[in-house]
């Protein structure tokens, strides 16, 4: 099964990347590769949302739950009905001399058998680039709060 790991490194506080992180109904406002998430249910620490999000011009959607590990700064999600046949992975904002990273992990399989050889590379390359440009987005979106908030 194709696996993509995609991390990237700011000065932003760690607090301010998770924030964003959690505001995940506002990424369509501020990420190009984002048309819309809607939050569908979020019980304590499980929350379900739904995704629309633009992949290599193609839209890809899907449903996931999520598990919101707080103390961690972890998201764990899994697709229960979308686009692909398998779609799971996790969220991890983490910090140490470097700065903070968040790191996006993804596991998924198109759900095509005979087309998987020529199809999962693409998809993974495109995951990647789209995963690069999200985790970027949220650096600098957390960075954007800590110094409007250094302001105030």
């Amino acid at each position: 099964m194709p696996t993509v790991t995609t991390s990237h490194t700011s000065n932003a506080d760690p607090a301010e990347v998770w924030a964003a992180l959690l505001d995940s109904e506002s990424y369509a406002s501020y990420m190009a590769e984002v048309r819309e998430i809607k939050i569908v249910d979020w019980v304590g620490d499980r929350r379900v949302s739904r995704w629309s999000v633009l992949l290599k011009g193609s839209e890809l959607e899907w449903e996931e739950e999520e598990f919101i590990d707080h103390d961690r700064r972890r998201i764990e999600f899994r697709q229960i009905d979308g686009d692909l046949a398998y779609f799971t992975g996790h969220w991890q904002v983490g910090a140490d001399e470097r700065g903070t990273t968040a790191e996006l992990h993804v596991e998924f399989d198109i759900g095509i058998p005979m087309m998987a050889e020529m199809l999962n590379p693409v998809a993974a390359r495109a995951l990647e680039d789209n995963s690069r440009a999200i985790l970027e987005h949220l650096g600098d979106r957390a960075r954007a709060a800590g110094t409007a908030q250094a302001r105030s």
